[in-house]
Parts: structure tokens; sequence; C-alpha cells
């Protein structure tokens, strides 16, 4: 017997509409999805780094570079030279400019788990021109995209494939992107850094909920973080920002304590949805950032129920001591069923100004969504009893619960 979750009205929104099915027919085509090709000559995320950050990676990883990525290594340690180089032009030119910006209006972060629909929502926000937001080559190459980025982003647009890895929606420079790129591209430890080196290299677990850092690594983080707004606001003359990064979640309460009056939006979404679509997410990116293999199935399934329970152990705990008028929970299946009035909602809810002044241009943008097809996910009881016993709270607390579940231990 398969079971149906619907998100929209398939008659308005078929594109909207998942299908999941614990029948082997339906698990096994899920299972071979293949990811959106990668082309050779498309930049990774290490291209962005400075020659330090990078060489420390690879030390850090005792070299373990798999003979079919060495070209990756070559080309990554031929372009690190060209953005010290660029960083240091950026710093002699923009450095006092940055460092005086003031960010004025306190920033909007949207959070939430990897795969809970922080993309979409990202997307249709920053249709708003009163917002600004960082681009995938500002985070891309952050200590100098002041100089670097009128060109790359009009003439190097070619780089980039049409799709991301993991999922069917658009890439390109121009595109909003998460920040934590952004920082672990400056040298801040980040949980990122697990894609380079998936079966070596440390989790940085501790950066998910900034417990268990001492005072000088959590200064650091704040430099730093704080540093590259600054350099977004200045680029986008005051604008208010609009951020997204899932590795937010865990850290609400330092930024509500670093940015006062910053509004958050929290993506929920089905936890059986989030393991599969997150341990696809981990498996695209290894096949074309990392530098060796991927990590086994049962290490990637415990990374992943692992992080959710620690950003949302923190996460819980912060948002007790936050304005309730400055967060607000938007389900990934309402905003997928109703993008239209889930997004007025938002506006309404957290005073994001006039709803009517970006309703024309939203509208358009969701009529370009409607050819969107997300992706299908294998599902069946025995893995949804590991994802519930491991995520039990989480089920629970944004209405996830599915029935016969009700009896999965709670994990302690």
């Amino acid at each position: 017997m398969s079971r149906s979750i619907v998100l929209a009205d398939s008659a308005q929104r078929p594109e909207l509409v998942e299908t999941l099915g614990v029948n082997e027919e339906t698990r096994n085509s899920s299972a071979r999805t293949p990811i959106n090709a990668y082309p050779v000559w498309s930049p990774r995320f290490w291209h962005g780094m400075r020659a330090g950050c990078w060489w420390r990676l690879l030390r850090n990883n005792r070299w373990q570079v798999d003979w079919d990525r060495v070209s990756i290594v070559l080309g990554v340690s031929a372009i690190t030279p060209l953005n010290d180089a660029l960083a240091l032009a950026q710093r002699a030119i923009f450095d006092r400019r940055i460092r005086t910006t003031a960010i004025q209006h306190p920033p909007v972060f949207i959070i939430g788990h990897w795969r809970s629909g922080t993309t979409l929502m990202h997307e249709l926000l920053v249709e708003d021109p009163q917002f600004a937001f960082p681009n995938t080559f500002q985070c891309f190459a952050p200590s100098h995209f002041l100089l670097s980025e009128y060109l790359m982003v009009r003439l190097g647009g070619f780089l980039l494939p049409k799709r991301r890895p993991m999922d069917n929606m658009r890439a390109g420079w121009d595109l909003p992107q998460e920040d934590e790129f952004a920082l672990m591209n400056l040298g801040v430890p980040s949980p990122y850094l697990r894609i380079a080196f998936p079966q070596t290299q440390d989790t940085y677990l501790q950066y998910l909920d900034m417990q268990g850092l001492n005072e000088d690594e959590l200064a650091r983080w704040k430099t730093t973080f704080h540093w590259f707004l600054q350099a977004i606001t200045y680029r986008y003359g005051g604008k208010r920002l609009i951020l997204k990064s899932p590795t937010h979640t865990g850290r609400l309460g330092l930024l509500a304590s670093m940015y006062p009056g910053a509004k958050f939006i929290h993506m929920v979404r089905d936890p059986e949805k989030l393991y599969h679509s997150t341990k696809r997410l981990w498996r695209s990116l290894e096949q074309v950032q990392a530098l060796h293999g991927s990590a086994d199935e049962e290490r990637t399934s415990d990374y992943v129920l692992t992080c959710l329970r620690r950003m949302y152990a923190q996460f819980e705990k912060d948002r007790h001591t936050i304005d309730a008028r400055r967060i607000m929970d938007v389900r990934y299946e309402d905003l997928a069923a109703d993008p239209y009035n889930t997004i007025r909602h938002v506006y309404r809810s957290l005073d994001l100004g006039d709803f009517s002044e970006v309703a024309p241009r939203l509208a358009q943008r969701l009529a370009s969504h409607r050819a969107y097809r997300p992706n299908q996910h294998p599902t069946d009881p025995l893995d949804a009893q590991r994802i519930f016993h491991h995520w039990h709270h989480y089920a629970a607390k944004y209405g996830y619960v599915h029935r016969g579940l009700e009896s999965v231990e709670v994990a302690q």
C-alpha cells in the first residue's frame, strides 16, 4: 500500500506535488535518481579560498586525495595565489570603507534544517527590492568580490551548471547563496569543510550550536561574520540584508544578541522528507566537490540524524529568550502549496514592510517557478521508525507525528 503527501492542488500547481510510496517500485526508482551534471571545468567551493586556508585543509586531512580528484587539487592550488593577491588589493582599497559601514537595518535570517525550504523562501523574499542578499559569487570569493564580481558574474556564467547538483533549483553567480560558504572561505571553521573530505574531516559540530568554543574562537567567528555582513551592506548601499543558512539555526541566540531587532523565519518540514533529501544533498555535493570518496551510508545517516538533534537542542533553548514577534515558523508544505499567501503572511507577522509593493514581482517570479519538479525520495517503515526515534521531539513539536508512529520510543 502506498502513501501520498500532496503539497498543492495538482490541478493548479502540478509541479508542487510530491508523492512518497513505500512500494518497491517507487523506492527503487527514487534511489536511482541521478544528480544533475556538474561540468569538469566548473569551480568547486575550494577555488574561492585563500592559500593558507586551502593548504591547511589539505594538511589537516593528511593529503588523502583520490587520484581522480587530483585535477581539482591542482586547479585550486593554482588559483589560490590569485585569491591572495586580489584579497590584498581589496583590503588596500576598501578595508576602511567596509569597517566603517554600519548595519543600520537589522537583518532577516531564514533558518531551519537543510532541505526544509530555506532556499525557496530566500529566493522569493529577495524579489523585494528593499532587501539585499549575498549571492553565490560573493560567498564563493568573499575576500575579493568587490573587485572581481563584475567581470565574473557577467563573463563567467558559463562556468556553472544550469541546475544545482542535488535538486532542480537554478544555479548562477548572481543568485542568493548561504553565507556559511563565505565564512568557510574566509578561514572560519565550518561544518561545510566536511564536504571536501567526508571520510576524515573534523565535522566541527560545535559550530552548529556555538557551544564549547573558547573566547578566541567565538570572537573570531563573530568578527569574521560581522565583517562579511559589513562588506555586503557596503556593496548594496546600506540595504537591509536577508540571509539564509541552515547552520544558523543553532546560533539563534547568538545572532539575536549580535543584531538586536533582527527577524527570524524558521522553516520546518516533514522529518522523513528532510532525512532523505538531506542524505541526497550530502551525497550529491560529495560526488562533485569532495577530494576523496563519500562516507559510507551508515556514517552519512548518523551524521544527518546527529546534526538536527544538536542544532535543535540549542535552537529550542535560545527561542525562549527571543521576543515572539521576532520569529515565526513556516511549514514547507504551506509555502509549496500556496507561496503567495504564505509570503504575505510572513510580511504581516514580522512587519517586513508593505507587501503590496512586492506583490507584482512575486507573482511574476511564481509564474516562472511552475516548471520546477521536486525530487522524489525513498521511504519505508524501517526508515520512518529510525527517523522518528531520533527526531521525535522535532516531529511532535511541529506537527509531523504520523499515524502508527506515536509509539516510537523517544530518543534520550
